[in-house]
């Protein structure tokens, strides 16, 4: 850094100092929402993750899992750190006990019963393993602590507040929920009970975020300005189409009222639904709700982000997918992009895409410096006029990376030692009114503002817009 005179440096510093003290004292998440409190912390790394204290008896955190296929069977496969085939997938030491699974389809609680069985003989534990269709009884258990959720979207909501009011702390995936009013809902409820959140996003674990956010705090890059994320694929087969349809799931092996919940638009049984349900808006926002989620929560985390959006503008359309597979083969676009606008000033763009994978950098622009990040890295470079005042900084090898045990390990963490998970409450509510005000957006065809007091949607010309739920739209 070059060296300028005490009379040169006298006004940057004075407005480097104010800047970062502001950086520093950023207020609580949500103006206006009951219950907000402290802006979210994060957790640090450097070096290797850290691995679970091996606690005695005691401490050990029970387990139980609603919703085993797919993702939620990944869920089992992470937290009891066995495999099929009796090896390891990790070597994080959870000490915890995984003693109930809970699923609609009868195949597939017959499969965690197997695994769950399997995992207490090579652990030489000692417990009866339950299984449940459905997820209310599972809540009756008083031994479980923790409850994992990998369901459809669409029932995310109702079994974390019945988890949260039964005592039990919460492991949900992305989305938070498939709708934003049931998502204040949840977060009301964990502000309400105070026990653990942690949305399902493997990368708001990932430990380059957490740097960035560190920087960012601490003033580094000035005001932050704008920040761009992707998450794009290209599958000629069509995203989604690749998920087996199981000819054993019958309406007679799985409950598919049930599994509808309060979808509106309520189809007679269909496989394609239930295995390949992300294609369709009466179950989820599609890729922005599942691939964008992705990105849009480290984001958060990242830019140092405590407020709810201001303005959400979105566009998208499937016009490819209709061109090579017909209009029949899904609801919800391939192709999308949105803009966010936060109070602060702050902008967003996230961009997405399964008929296309060439993304956008990652990036946060300050006003007086810009992130760079790579696989494990981040790069802070200084802005032209202030190539003076502010050093380039360069961190690599940052570890964790976005891996799930790691992802898990920070809840169990957060538990045992009362800190915030690094996908917290106040960054999973921010995430889903991005996902939710993009969805609206789109299919309104408005930019989409918040109130966040009343928690309505309006115009730009203050028109109240209903807030998209179950039976809003044809598709819902």
């Amino acid at each position: 850094m070059k060296k300028q005179s005490d009379s040169q440096n006298a006004a940057p510093d004075s407005r480097r100092s104010f800047l970062k003290k502001g950086a520093l004292a950023a207020g609580a998440i949500v103006t206006g929402v009951s219950g907000a409190e402290a802006a979210p912390k994060v957790r640090r790394y450097s070096g290797a993750p850290a691995k679970g204290s091996v606690l005695g008896a005691n401490d050990r955190l029970v387990v139980g899992h609603v919703g085993v296929g797919g993702q939620g069977y990944t869920h089992v496969r992470a937290v009891t750190n066995l495999n099929m085939d009796g090896s390891s997938w990790h070597n994080y030491e959870y000490n915890t006990q995984v003693v109930a699974g809970c699923d609609l389809f009868s195949g597939r609680r017959d499969r965690v019963k197997s695994h769950l069985e399997m995992v207490r003989d090579a652990k030489n534990q000692d417990f009866q393993v339950e299984v449940y269709e459905d997820h209310r009884k599972m809540m009756e258990n008083d031994d479980i602590d923790v409850i994992f959720i990998g369901t459809v979207d669409h029932w995310h909501a109702q079994i974390a507040i019945d988890a949260l009011e039964s005592g039990k702390h919460v492991y949900c995936e992305k989305p938070m929920t498939r709708y934003l009013p049931e998502a204040f809902d949840v977060y009301d409820a964990v502000k309400r009970t105070g026990n653990k959140f942690q949305i399902g996003s493997q990368y708001t674990s990932e430990a380059k975020w957490h740097k960035a956010a560190e920087l960012v705090k601490a003033g580094k890059i000035g005001p932050a300005t704008f920040a761009q994320n992707s998450y794009m694929r290209n599958n000629p087969n069509g995203e989604w189409n690749y998920y087996r349809l199981e000819e054993e799931v019958t309406p007679e092996t799985m409950n598919w009222d049930h599994w509808l919940g309060q979808v509106a638009n309520r189809p007679d049984f269909n496989r394609e639904h239930y295995h390949r349900w992300r294609k369709y808006y009466r179950y989820c926002a599609g890729i922005m709700g599942d691939l964008l989620a992705h990105m849009i929560h480290p984001l958060i985390i990242a830019a140092n982000v405590t407020e709810l959006p201001k303005r959400v503008v979105a566009i998208g359309n499937k016009a490819v997918t209709d061109m090579y597979l017909g209009p029949d083969d899904r609801s919800v676009d391939d192709n999308t992009q949105l803009l966010v606008e936060f109070p602060s000033g702050l902008c967003m763009m996230i961009a997405g895409s399964t008929v296309n994978e060439q993304g956008v950098q990652q990036v946060i622009r300050g006003h007086e410096a810009t992130l760079y990040f790579g696989g494990g890295s981040v790069e802070l470079r200084p802005e032209r006029p202030f190539a003076d005042l502010v050093d380039a900084e360069i961190y690599e090898n940052l570890t964790p990376g976005p891996e799930i045990p790691a992802h898990v390990d920070d809840l169990f963490s957060a538990i045992r030692n009362d800190h915030d998970t690094n996908g917290n409450i106040d960054v999973a509510i921010i995430a889903q009114a991005i996902i939710s005000m993009a969805e609206a957006s789109n299919r309104y065809g408005e930019a989409i503002f918040l109130n966040p007091e009343t928690r309505e949607f309006h115009t730009g010309g203050g028109t109240k817009l209903v807030v998209p739920t179950y039976g809003t739209f044809d598709l819902s």
